[in-house]
């Protein structure tokens, strides 16, 4: 199993032009997260991960988050190996997602 890349255009269009069901997580440190997150992510760190596992549905495409768009990588590999059948790191992390005009909408 493996991860692919996904861009902030097309995440921005799964969850505003064409609903479905996408699981979102952001693995920044929780100061982060709390200052600001894409809309519907849950935050995510080595306390609540077997948890979040346990309790996702797998079928579900998965977008990992982070700062730029490098951690996100082997967090999406390492979802992957746990059975999320499409798991994506997000291309840019946070930092692009903040950059595009489509954030004001998606975002707390």
């Amino acid at each position: 199993m493996s991860f692919s890349h996904l861009s902030c255009d097309q995440l921005a269009y799964w969850l505003e032009m064409q609903p479905r069901e996408v699981n979102v997580i952001d693995i920044r440190d929780r100061a982060s997260y709390e200052q600001g997150h894409i809309a519907g992510a849950m935050h995510l760190d080595n306390n609540n991960v077997e948890e979040y596992i346990a309790k996702t549905n797998t079928n579900h495409p998965l977008v990992v988050c982070c700062y730029h768009g490098n951690s996100s990588q082997g967090a999406a590999e390492f979802m992957s190996s746990r059975g999320f059948k499409e798991a994506f790191s997000l291309d840019g992390g946070f930092e692009e997602w903040q950059r595009h005009p489509f954030h004001s909408n998606g975002e707390k």
